[in-house]
């Protein structure tokens, strides 16, 4: 422990020094992660959490993170939702806190930042953590898309809606894939190749059963379309991968998008998807007191903007903001978590960053898992470090483009 402390201090004394040598240091005011976890992924509209509430969803989730963790529930001082579609997301994870055996001490809070908002509620509970305002928090992302959401039907104020770059926030997302692909000449060849690879590398994630340690069972009531009556059911399996795709049966799906051009299909986009995750963070000597276990640690996280006509470029230019701040290169990072919004980002991000492709996503992504808005942020997390684990790998980087024209990214260490 005096050990540690000293490198600690000396850190501080010299805070531009880090590389990958200062980051992997163990040190007792590290914010780290001592649980991990997620529901399966559902498909939206006709999957088994169609007819689940969110608020229902949280309640689940925070039981099964009180009983995973055995920690007392008294000490968590912080929960953080990241969700995107629903407006009603504060007074829902607050009481569904409550209910979940979470005592009034325990403040609760949501944050929006479209899609990386499970990113975002890991950093501001870890900025928290790291700057002595609470000891222990709890990160968590959820999104239930088959409920909808916010869309933003009208247009801006005129004087706003002038200035070009503002108008084109109200670009579908769709649209956007679009202006990635036409822009940077993706072609519909790359980018259903690309697809093709992110599912075969899901399908063979569940036939091994590489998610099965990250992955919590979550009972919910589905109702029949045809008699109307509910029945209980248990969700133990991401419900997006869809086994034997190939790409010669992507390339026979029709644009999604044909007025604003032919490259993005229902193949190659990410799905449309319900589902949730959780991170349990506090400082290493807080872990170690009250004994639990230690599956990483948080080294930091970081965001950027881009023109939002191309919004899905936006990880080519936080990874590199990222690693910079922590003198990284490529080479350091063993797995590479980039959210799949759409392949044109993903070929692009892939080229223009010039990474492995073995490394990126090895699982798959959310063209074969889903992107359920505010889950993905934290779900990355989660299955980038059940990968290292398997693996035995250290260095884990996830990233994603945000809506309107932004990028984020976040570093961890596995300890597993």
């Amino acid at each position: 422990m005096a050990s540690e402390r000293l490198n600690s201090i000396l850190n501080h004394l010299n805070p531009t020094k880090t590389s990958l040598s200062t980051i992997t240091q163990k040190n007792p005011d590290d914010v780290v992660i001592t649980l991990a976890i997620r529901t399966p992924l559902a498909k939206a509209f006709k999957g088994g959490m169609k007819d689940t509430q969110l608020d229902y969803m949280l309640y689940t989730l925070l039981k099964t993170v009180r009983e995973k963790s055995r920690l007392d529930p008294q000490m968590v001082e912080d929960i953080c939702l990241g969700n995107v579609n629903d407006g009603k997301a504060a007074y829902k994870i607050r009481a569904a806190a409550l209910a979940a055996g979470f005592p009034n001490t325990t403040a609760a809070s949501s944050v929006n930042r479209f899609c990386s908002s499970g990113l975002k509620a890991v950093q501001d509970i870890a900025n928290q953590i790291s700057n002595g305002s609470i000891d222990i928090g709890l990160a968590i992302g959820a999104e239930s898309m088959s409920a909808g959401g916010d869309r933003l039907d009208q247009p801006f104020h005129p004087d706003i809606a002038k200035h070009q770059e503002a108008a084109d926030c109200m670009q579908p997302m769709g649209q956007t894939s679009e202006n990635v692909g036409k822009d940077f000449n993706i072609s519909r060849e790359a980018q259903d190749r690309y697809a093709a690879e992110s599912y075969n590398r899901a399908e063979r994630a569940q036939k091994s059963g590489w998610f099965e340690d990250e992955i919590v069972p979550f009972t919910t009531q589905v109702k029949d379309p045809k008699s109307g009556e509910f029945k209980q059911v248990t969700l133990t399996k991401d419900e997006g991968p869809r086994w034997g795709t190939t790409f010669e049966s992507l390339q026979k799906v029709r644009p999604a998008f044909p007025a604003y051009g032919d490259k993005s299909t229902g193949g190659n986009s990410s799905q449309v998807t319900d589902g949730a995750a959780a991170i349990l963070l506090m400082k290493r000597f807080k872990a170690q007191e009250t004994g639990q276990p230690i599956l990483a640690k948080f080294c930091g996280a970081t965001v950027t903007g881009t023109a939002p006509r191309i919004m899905g470029i936006g990880p080519s230019l936080a990874i590199p903001k990222l690693m910079s701040k922590f003198h990284l290169v490529n080479q350091d990072v063993d797995i590479f978590e980039i959210n799949e919004a759409f392949a044109s980002m993903a070929v692009y991000c892939l080229d223009v960053l010039g990474l492995d492709r073995a490394k990126m996503n090895p699982r798959g992504g959310a063209i074969a898992l889903g992107h359920p808005l505010g889950t993905t942020g934290a779900r990355q997390i989660v299955t980038g470090l059940s990968e290292a684990r398997r693996q035995g790998k250290r260095v884990l980087l996830t990233s994603m483009c945000i809506g309107t024209g932004q990028g984020m990214a976040g570093l961890f260490i596995n300890e597993q």
